[in-house]
């Protein structure tokens, strides 16, 4: 058995419902598997847009807590004012206390007699907290106040769902239609008018503002039609209060099927349900892609095919429609599989280095299929945070465990030196992208590499050693050969995210995995999580042409950055 390494078998009974998940020793594996990798950094092949900045999470209320204002901290330093969140659940009714796949702010109640009492101090806590951080708000209007909801009388409103219960039972009354579509309507304009006299009508331009979360789905109990009303509705609030407001949707569960169908018909042709027009305002198309893990043989296998056939029967949808066919698209949640707040043994990816592999694996392909689709991809989101006061490594898809990073959020700090302009790069050692699509990478481990310049001039190279399978293999011998250098010799400087690198989980299992880290403990962890990086050494191949050697494990990431001189 692979996993509660460094725990007792007590220990393991215990956390079963949350398991720490990691990998066995390392076994004896064949020698380094050689790889040539070249960048040709005076070759420019197309734009990146830096689509990794955003992510997400359910519970919305987690923000505003100690480790979640640490780690909000840790993304909006990733590119301040640029960086992205979105959340679930911000106008569900409650008192702001969070619980699995639950949060609230209390922003709508009626008084007997229906009149509306609006409450901003619990939403106004959680923006300023993303503002004061660098991050701005992915704005999801949604759940539906429980003194609006249409549920079935008897049907409570908040779900008492944990991991292990069914997903049947997150479904209460805060998933139903509103019991008068202007009431709703008028929610949200105030709510937007509040948030333009509070934070500035230029900073709101920069939000996005979509409604609801997956209506295809369990997550919205009307019909097709009551969603594009409840959709209309919502978006003529938005810019009633702010005729520039930037607006889009549907977030759909995976493509959307008949579903994103009648719901693109409907914004580009369709009769408006609260203005009467034809057409709905729409600035940015979203859906969802998902991978599917399992657990066999005793191991994880990922499901990277999944995922990127999700990414890309999406795009088939958004370019579906010629009228919609170039507006900006953002994938509102893409991940390895569904449900971030399930542990279990096909998620058993999470606290190590599959996730982060996963991750720098993922990326280029998504990005690689936009190009080819003509797809104008803005946002790729991660629905990924954290989850406040559970077990360390509980098993959760998260970017840290009680504010210490996770080794996947080491990738996004990369990412986040990549620059905008790719440049031409390749790997003999790199699995092509329909290959992957098709099967998955089941075979020979994918070693690929994007490469990158940056706004100053600097050359950064990112390598990723990953398979599908979270079983030992051997390393990836890698000959960088980077030419059309600029100027001098370069200096250059190599970041690592590995077993033995920037990974607060292996050191956890080092330090015989304890449940409750001292002070000491603590701080060894923070720094075992941080990237270090390492000067490397260049050799003059022409004069042009630099050459070095990197050593990646399986399931490592590396980036090369070379210092402008």
């Amino acid at each position: 058995m692979r996993y509660f390494s460094g725990l007792s078998v007590a220990m393991g009974a215990l956390l079963m419902s949350a398991p720490s998940y990691g990998q066995s020793a390392p076994a004896a594996v064949a020698a380094p598997r050689p790889v040539a990798v070249s960048v040709d950094a005076s070759k420019t092949v197309g734009a990146l847009p830096p689509s990794w900045r955003f992510f997400g999470a359910d519970v919305p209320n987690y923000a505003t807590m100690k480790d979640g204002e640490k780690l909000l901290v840790q993304l909006g330093d990733l590119r301040r004012g640029e960086v992205y969140f979105r959340a679930h659940n911000l106008l569900n009714t409650g008192d702001g206390t969070p619980a699995f796949k639950w949060g609230s702010t209390n922003i709508y109640r009626e008084t007997k007699d229906g009149k509306p009492i609006y409450d901003w101090t619990n939403i106004d806590r959680i923006i300023d907290t993303y503002i004061a951080r660098g991050v701005k708000p992915y704005l999801q209007i949604g759940f539906m106040p429980e003194a609006m909801s249409t549920a079935p009388a008897g049907t409570p409103y908040r779900h008492n769902w944990r991991p292990g219960f069914d997903y049947k039972y997150i479904i209460t009354g805060w998933a139903y239609p509103p019991k008068d579509y202007d009431k709703w309507r008028e929610l949200v304009y105030q709510w937007t008018r509040h948030n333009v006299e509070r934070y500035g009508r230029a900073e709101v331009e920069r939000w996005y503002f979509e409604v609801w979360n997956e209506p295809n789905g369990a997550y919205w109990q009307g019909t097709p039609e009551e969603f594009y009303k409840l959709h209309d509705y919502a978006i003529d609030g938005v810019r009633r209060a702010l005729p520039t407001a930037r607006v889009g949707g549907m977030d759909s569960a995976g493509p959307g099927g008949s579903f994103m169908d009648g719901f693109l018909r409907h914004v580009t042709s369709g009769k408006n349900y609260a203005t009467g027009q034809i057409g709905t305002p729409t600035d940015f198309l979203a859906f969802h892609a998902k991978g599917d893990p399992k657990f066999v043989d005793g191991h994880v296998r990922m499901g990277l095919d999944v995922h990127l056939r999700g990414v890309n029967g999406g795009f088939d949808k958004t370019l579906a429609m010629p009228a919609l066919a170039s507006k900006p698209v953002v994938i509102g949640e893409s991940d390895p599989e569904g449900c971030a707040a399930c542990p279990g043994l096909k998620n058993g990816y999470r606290n190590g280095t599959m996730y982060s592999s996963y991750t720098a694996a993922s990326f280029p392909r998504i990005w690689a299929l936009a190009k080819r689709r003509n797809v104008n991809l803005e946002g790729v989101l991660t629905w990924a945070f954290e989850f406040e006061d559970q077990p360390w490594f509980a098993g959760y898809r998260q970017l840290s465990s009680n504010g210490i990073d996770l080794p996947v959020l080491n990738v996004f700090r990369m990412f986040a030196k990549l620059g905008t302009d790719q440049l031409a790069a390749t790997s003999d050692a790199e699995l092509p992208l329909d290959e992957i699509m098709a099967k998955g990478v089941r075979g020979q481990a994918d070693v690929g590499t994007l490469a990158t310049r940056t706004k100053d001039g600097q050359v950064a190279v990112l390598l990723w050693h990953y398979h599908d399978d979270d079983v030992p293999g051997p390393s990836a011998a890698i000959r960088l050969t980077i030419r059309g250098v600029r100027g001098r010799a370069p200096t250059a400087t190599l970041f690592r995210v590995d077993e033995d690198n920037a990974n607060a989980f292996s050191a956890w299992k080092k330090m015989g995995s304890p449940l409750n880290p001292n002070v000491t403990q603590y701080a060894a962890l923070e720094k075992a999580s941080a990237m270090q990086p390492q000067p490397i050494t260049l050799t003059a191949e022409a004069r042009d042409t630099v050459t070095t050697s990197i050593t990646v494990p399986r399931q490592g990431v590396a980036l090369v950055v070379l210092n402008a001189r």
